[in-house]
């Protein structure tokens, strides 16, 4: 059985992406995203171009306070599983994530973006235990957790989306399409520069 990572948020966090599981790089690195061809780091270097990405030994940590500076976090849907390699499809026996814990550390959270289709299979499990009492409208091009977009109907004060993978598996979608879709959602949030 393998463990995850701890989520990536803050207080002041507004929109946390969920991805599947970490990949064996990203397990060997204790890293998020730790794969160097992942395109995860590389999407939100060209949304945020007014600062540099860090490199060299300590650039996670650098990055991370990036990430954290911007409000945006970082988690998986899963906590544990069993998995050969690190395609999605490897995934067994997968445990999902305590989500409440989420809405505790994150008292700001607006949006869950999933990291393709693997992490979006779960939002309806994810939705009732993020779902505030408020209701609002949600920006243009959410998806219900339910199904259907959710500009359709009223949604929960948290809203959800679903983004092509930034895993260089997901090879259908080239950089320059997964860019003008992350930057589409993050744009709606005023996450840009």
């Amino acid at each position: 059985m393998l463990t995850g990572l701890p989520p990536l948020v803050s207080s002041r966090t507004r929109l946390v992406v969920l991805g599947s599981f970490p990949g064996v790089a990203s397990l060997a690195s204790q890293q998020y995203y730790g794969h160097p061809q992942n395109h995860f780091w590389r999407i939100l270097q060209a949304i945020w171009p007014s600062s540099p990405l860090s490199t060299g030994a300590s650039s996670y940590q650098k990055r991370s306070e990036w990430l954290l500076a911007r409000q945006l976090g970082l988690w998986d849907v899963y906590a544990s599983c069993e998995r050969e390699g690190s395609l999605d499809s490897s995934i067994r026996k997968p445990v999902v994530n305590d989500f409440a814990e989420l809405q505790r550390l994150c008292p700001q959270l607006e949006a869950i973006v999933h990291n393709g289709g693997e992490s979006f299979k779960h939002a309806r499990k994810i939705a009732p235990t993020l779902v505030a009492s408020r209701t609002a409208l949600p920006p243009e091009g959410a998806i219900s957790p339910w199904g259907g977009p959710a500009a359709k109907c009223l949604a929960p004060a948290i809203v959800f989306y679903k983004l092509p993978s930034t895993s260089p598996a997901n090879a259908s979608w080239s950089f320059e399409r997964k860019l003008a879709a992350w930057r589409e959602v993050l744009e709606k949030h005023g996450l840009t520069d």
